[in-house]
């Protein structure tokens, strides 16, 4: 039975390139059931909220048939409580038929809600990038990968909510932008999850300058520079330590994962550094990227959050998925 394995592999692999799949999703409060860790006060365990064992099984088969529908090799989450809230998540998804074997959480600093990922494939290893001391900022998960002889780093963020200004998001920006100088911009980097940032950020400023404490200035668009590489990828020429957002890949009309009053935002994001636009090695596969529309994570024209009333004391109602939309791309292996 191993030979045949080993034979299908080799087979495999003389027929052509791997594809690997990366996404992005923001859960919305995976929170654990335990007692310990910084909640919120709706996600207390087994209090008048209802945040109880029933609800939380009804949030993780929601959440896990959102992932099965992905069914991504490495999906970068956030908005997840704990280290136990990703290992029940991963257990429901191997109940449902699909196994994520390597996994890590940014679980260093006590926020309430962190970044973690689930991977099909090995990680050469996976640490933290420290945003500042203070726990109005959560940390940066950043791994490394090593496939077919070529090395990709992957960066998962969840910057500051629009609550507060665009110099959070800044500091946030600023950390990356140091480590990408470490490692340097011309190896295989991707940077994701939920920027809380447009990928044009900087002309929704001009509508909205409660935002606008940086004179213009934006984290995503300004320090870790998109601003230069806009049209279609196949396209592009070589700008040197510039990141490009692959909705720019894209319809304008898919450019979305995030619904606002009505409106729709692109608050989720997939950067990729220049080397994986070369077509060598480890490349992104042309007009890839798309959001998970499905019809059953919309209720009517808004997105099918995870649904908790708004009395005086808020309560979950068991239905739901996350105010939030997966964001996905593939990536040619050769």
């Amino acid at each position: 039975m191993k030979f045949l394995i080993v034979l299908f592999s080799l087979f495999t692999l003389l027929l052509g390139d791997n594809i690997l799949k990366i996404a992005t999703y923001n859960v919305e409060n995976l929170f654990d059931l335990e007692k310990n860790g910084y909640k919120y006060k709706e996600y207390i365990p087994n209090s008048k909220s209802l945040w109880n064992k029933k609800n939380y099984k009804i949030k993780l088969q929601n959440i896990s048939r959102v992932i099965k529908d992905i069914d991504a090799d490495i999906i970068a989450l956030q908005e997840v409580h704990s280290l136990q809230a990703l290992k029940d998540l991963r257990f429901t998804l191997k109940q449902n038929g699909l196994y994520y074997q390597y996994y890590s959480i940014a679980d260093k600093k006590n926020t309430a809600i962190k970044v973690a990922f689930l991977s099909k494939v090995p990680f050469v290893y996976a640490k933290e990038l420290s945003v500042t001391l203070s726990y109005k900022y959560r940390n940066i998960l950043e791994a490394k990968f090593r496939l077919n002889n070529n090395d990709l780093y992957i960066f998962i963020n969840h910057w500051k909510s629009k609550s507060g200004p665009e110099s959070m998001r800044i500091t946030s920006a600023k950390t990356l932008r140091k480590r990408i100088t470490e490692i340097g911009y011309d190896k295989n980097i991707i940077l994701l999850g939920d920027f809380n940032s447009d990928y044009e950020e900087y002309i929704k400023f001009k509508r909205k300058r409660k935002h606008n404490d940086t004179n213009g200035k934006t984290g995503i668009n300004h320090v870790l520079r998109t601003l230069k590489l806009t049209q279609k990828a196949e396209d592009l020429k070589y700008e040197k330590d510039n990141f490009y957002n692959l909705w720019y890949d894209t319809d304008a009309s898919k450019r979305y994962s995030y619904i606002f009053r009505g409106k729709k935002e692109a608050l989720d994001n997939i950067l990729i550094s220049q080397p994986l636009l070369d077509k060598k090695g480890i490349s992104y596969i042309d007009s890839s990227i798309t959001n998970l529309d499905a019809k059953y994570l919309f209720k009517k024209k808004n997105i099918y959050r995870w649904q908790v009333s708004r009395a005086k004391i808020p309560k979950h109602k068991g239905k739901g998925y996350s105010d939030h939309l997966p964001v996905m791309a593939k990536f040619r292996v050769k």
